[in-house]
């Protein structure tokens, strides 16, 4: 594809001269640094590579840290393994590498720095997936440009991308309201991270706008404040759905469920968040909403390189839409 694609085809597309594409492709003098980034950008857009990859410059490492933590990378977190293999693939557009960092739970308590950033390796941090606060902080400290992956935090002016959580989650709220179901429960403890919290608040919206009560006796925590599962607390009486902060979590909600002799969606309705392998494998395969992971990665990769390229520069949130994916697990009543 790069072969058919020359620097007029660039030049076109943004209404400036060949001479001026040429010059921001190889790192001269007389372009402004903005209008270089948006030529390199719709470079690789268009497929044309091979000048940008050629022309490293120096100052640069060309490799972005990935920091996660552990609770993330355990062999059922789909998601995470999913994003990180996108953020991978598309920094490969910009001739960049990723270095992976798993942060175990001591090593967060400990506020340890990480090894990628002693080493003095990486030209920019992504973070995936909310830290420990003061974890996070130490990171920020480091004068490394950073971008939030998958969580926001208002402590911190660093910019984010994320799932439309709060939306998505009134969505599929909605979509049971809209299949006849009035008593909804909610399953996941939204003290645990800002994701469960916010999917909660789209949960709430959905049931407010309708005129519907948010019982308390209704949420169910699925894990810890550090996140660690544990059994389920039902109530004495079931609605008749409950809206899910994950597939694992409705994955296994399902089989608990199925345990004590109750049967989905016959007896009760489940809905899912994520799409990942849970939702796919589950017996029923679970009704839940799909955030474009693939679009997360490249608008996270593209901006922490506009972040590296200008010092300084504030790119500000990015929310992706979700949309919902029906399969078995909700029954019309």
């Amino acid at each position: 594809m790069s072969k058919s694609v020359k620097m007029k085809d660039i030049a076109d597309k943004l209404g400036v001269s060949i001479v001026t594409v040429s010059k921001a492709l190889s790192n001269k003098q007389g372009v402004s640094e903005e209008l270089r980034e948006k030529i390199k950008e719709i470079a690789i857009e268009l497929g044309y590579k091979s000048s940008i990859n050629n022309t490293k410059n120096e100052n640069y490492n060309y490799n972005i840290g990935v920091i996660v933590a552990q609770k993330y990378m355990d062999a059922e977190n789909s998601f995470y393994f999913t994003i990180y293999n996108n953020i991978v693939k598309h920094l490969s557009d910009y001739n960049y590498y990723a270095l992976l960092e798993v942060i175990d739970k001591n090593k967060e308590i400990e506020n340890s720095i990480p090894n990628i950033i002693l080493d003095k390796r990486i030209d920019g941090i992504i973070i995936l997936g909310q830290m420990e606060e003061t974890y996070t902080k130490t990171i920020c400290e480091q004068g490394i440009p950073t971008i939030f992956l998958d969580f926001y935090d208002r402590h911190f002016l660093v910019d984010s991308v994320i799932g439309d959580n709060i939306y998505s989650s009134y969505a599929i709220t909605n979509y049971l309201i809209e299949h006849g179901h009035i008593d909804i429960g909610y399953v996941g403890n939204i003290h645990s991270n800002r994701s469960i919290l916010d999917r909660y608040l789209g949960y709430s919206k959905a049931l407010l706008e309708n005129g519907l009560d948010i019982k308390k006796e209704f949420i169910i925590a699925d894990r810890d404040n550090n996140g660690a599962f544990y059994e389920f607390n039902l109530p004495n009486k079931l609605p008749t759905a409950f809206v899910c902060n994950s597939d694992k979590t409705a994955y296994y909600f399902i089989r608990y469920l199925n345990k004590i002799g109750i049967n989905v969606p016959e007896d009760v309705s489940i809905v899912g968040f994520d799409n990942d392998i849970h939702a796919k494998i589950c017996n029923p395969p679970i009704t839940t909403v799909q955030i474009d992971i693939n679009k997360m990665a490249k608008k996270c990769v593209s901006n922490i390189i506009k972040k590296i390229k200008n010092t300084g520069t504030k790119v500000d949130n990015s929310i992706i839409a979700g949309n919902i994916v029906e399969r078995q697990s909700v029954k019309t009543i």
